[in-house]
């Protein structure tokens, strides 16, 4: 399954100044395969090493921090030679050894020869609860995300369908197979990017095995929660993640600590809120008073909409069934999950998410800035696309231009730039 983060692998491995580079991710987004798919591909051998699964190799690391030791002693410990430039020294589940992640430091400075990568799933959580451990400005970082649908469309169709859908993003012209993509989208909102589902859907075409799937990864969210939080944050993580469909279910989709339970409030849940984020499980969008730059100086860390890192995963929580998703009318939930679906993809394109309103009279779903720009986007699941919220922000900000995200075909008009869900990984 060709990931696009190989071409980035390459670049890293290239680079004149190469540092350690960590890979962080959500659990099960792909990053272990990726890593051996390029080292596969790339280097003489392969040195993997899982600091969750083999706690002998926290030992090795007890000690002092030298290159020179450490790599003697996983040589032996392993069988493996390591040679410089043509071993790929690879530290899965480095969240788990604090003194390992550390040691990436030392690399950098003594063992700048050999090349090394770190992945883990709850990097940003480990960070947060041993700041001391992360080796700041001493190593390369790349978050890895769940597959976008350019991403999909390459195991499900081949390269030349995104090329198609590429050029009609480019010009701003009808694709001719829009009906053919907007059913492969419907598709891919209800398998989500995560690899093993994608795979499982693809080979079977049974969405009961999809959907097992989907659930055994849920559950392993649940499980980490439970292993890296104390037991009452731990309630209260999950209590956080388990409220998303509801919090998404309602007309208004900002975050309200009530909808955890009744009472619930800022300072009992904020930071399990943090800890989702954190862990790459959700993505937080802030509201901004003002479309104008930068606009991290206009958000409000205090009112956001909190969307799930992957729409199959979401589609799961809800017990929604497939149908629901794969029919040309759906249902109700769907046009949450099809927003979901944008923030996924805002992300994953490397922008921050905002949301803008005008005291509760006008709301533009998604704004971000793009170079000197910003652009408000407009998310429209049903078929009026008529929109006087964006009217009113396009009246006060005068963006270059807006685009507006539904299931219709690419247009332009008034400069509002009509752009399918299946095209979003085009920005």
């Amino acid at each position: 399954m060709y990931r696009k983060i190989e071409n980035k692998l390459e670049e890293w491995r290239k680079s004149r100044n190469r540092r350690p580079l960590i890979v962080k991710g959500a659990r099960q987004v792909g990053k272990t395969f990726s890593v051996l798919e390029f080292g596969k591909k790339y280097f003489d051998n392969i040195l993997y090493l899982n600091f969750e699964s083999n706690n002998e190799l926290h030992k090795i690391f007890e000690r002092d921090l030298s290159p020179v030791r450490i790599l003697r002693e996983l040589s032996v410990m392993t069988g493996e030679t390591i040679n410089e430039g043509t071993t790929l020294i690879f530290f899965d589940e480095i969240q788990s050894c604090s003194r390992a992640l550390t040691s990436l430091k030392y690399f950098a400075e003594e063992a700048p020869e050999y090349v090394l990568i770190a992945a883990g799933s709850l990097l940003g959580v480990a960070i947060n609860r041993d700041a001391n451990s992360y080796p700041v400005g001493k190593v390369d970082t790349m978050t890895m995300y769940p597959l976008d649908f350019e991403e999909f469309l390459y195991a499900e169709r081949g390269k030349d369908a995104a090329a198609i859908i590429r050029e009609s993003f480019e010009h701003l012209v009808p694709c001719s197979l829009h009906t053919t993509f907007n059913d492969l989208f419907r598709t891919f909102l209800y398998t989500g990017g995560m690899p093993q589902v994608v795979r499982e859907y693809l080979d079977t075409g049974d969405p009961l095995m999809a959907d097992i799937v989907k659930k055994n990864i849920n559950d392993a969210y649940i499980a980490d929660m439970a292993r890296y939080a104390g037991k009452t944050e731990t309630v209260r993580i999950m209590a956080v993640y388990k409220s998303i469909p509801a919090q998404l279910a309602k007309e208004n989709h900002k975050f309200q600590y009530k909808v955890i339970r009744s009472g619930a409030r800022v300072a009992e849940y904020g930071s399990a809120v943090d800890w989702l984020n954190a862990a790459g499980i959700v993505t937080a969008c802030h509201r901004i008073s003002e479309g104008r730059l930068p606009l991290a100086a206009y958000s409000d860390n205090s009112a956001f909409k909190l969307y799930h890192s992957d729409t199959g995963l979401l589609a799961a929580m809800t017990g929604i069934v497939a149908k629901n998703l794969l029919s040309e009318t759906g249902n109700a939930f769907r046009g949450a999950i099809a927003e979901n679906s944008v923030a996924v993809a805002l992300t994953i394109s490397g922008h921050t998410p905002f949301y803008w309103e005008s005291g509760g009279r006008a709301e533009v779903d998604f704004v971000i800035q793009h170079g000197d720009d910003i652009i408000p986007f407009e998310v429209k699941s049903a078929d009026n696309v008529r929109s006087r919220s964006l009217s009113e922000y396009v009246r006060r900000y005068s963006p270059p231009f807006s685009f507006r995200v539904s299931e219709k075909n690419f247009g332009n008009e008034n400069n509002i730039k009509s752009i399918p869900f299946y095209a979003l990984f085009c920005l």
